[in-house]
């Protein structure tokens, strides 16, 4: 399957993510997403923030991001209509919680605003052609300070799946380079602030985390006022001697 082009590979797509939801049930919480939200609050994550979540399957990740919501609000959705009656199951009794079964890339969010957007391993599984039309819509529903955190696999460490672990691919599972996602990026007014490669289930580096910022939440006009201490002077004026 190469998109979603097409209704007959929408539907394959969204049969595909039904049936998973016994293979999300028996993996549960694992050290993955505690490595998600550690690196989300590293970014700036907030008790308080309004957040939306993109591709929340059946609410692993989501019943963890929630728990450091309670005075914020979680907007969660998936294109699985079967995942989000089960994340709604099992998370129900959050009331700070909305969770929405649609499509990313063709939902309308109306006026709504949000401090943080996450999307925990789900852009490799959205066809490339479709990521210009999410960011341009994430963009606009990102408040001004906020940020776009993005968790995926190192696009050379899913390459190598692709050659030799077959069977830990989805149905979709695209190396994700960035040269490939910044069209996407600075052309909706976004760039990337930070961008890691990092080691969680083996030793070289198999998972990435970006952190993307609206352009224009700068403030240029701020410096950095250094003090020069008495040890520095010298310093200065010995490297000024021996020139």
């Amino acid at each position: 399957m190469h998109g979603q082009n097409s209704k007959e590979n929408q539907e394959k797509l969204v049969e595909y993510y039904d049936e998973y939801v016994g293979r999300q049930k028996n993996v549960g919480v694992n050290k993955r997403h505690f490595s998600i939200l550690n690196k989300l609050k590293q970014s700036g994550l907030k008790n308080s923030d309004s957040v939306l979540e993109i591709g929340c399957g059946i609410g692993t990740f989501t019943g963890l991001l929630i728990e450091n919501l309670r005075e914020g609000k979680l907007v969660s959705m998936d294109i699985s209509g079967e995942s989000v009656l089960e994340a709604k199951r099992r998370l129900q009794s959050n009331k700070n919680l909305e969770l929405i079964h649609a499509d990313a890339t063709t939902f309308d969010f109306g006026s709504s605003k949000f401090d943080v957007i996450v999307l925990p391993d789900v852009l490799e599984h959205i066809p490339i052609e479709f990521h210009f039309q999410l960011f341009k819509a994430l963009s606009q529903v990102l408040k001004s300070n906020g940020f776009i955190f993005i968790h995926i696999p190192n696009p050379y460490y899913l390459a190598w799946c692709h050659e030799n672990r077959p069977d830990l691919l989805q149905i979709i599972d695209q190396p994700l380079t960035t040269d490939l996602l910044i069209p996407s990026f600075y052309p909706n007014d976004l760039f990337i602030e930070k961008l890691e490669s990092y080691s969680i289930w083996v030793k070289h580096n198999d998972y990435q985390s970006i952190e993307l910022r609206k352009n224009g939440y700068q403030d240029f006009t701020q410096t950095i006022d250094e003090k020069i201490t008495f040890i520095d002077k010298i310093k200065h004026k010995i490297n000024g001697i021996k020139k």
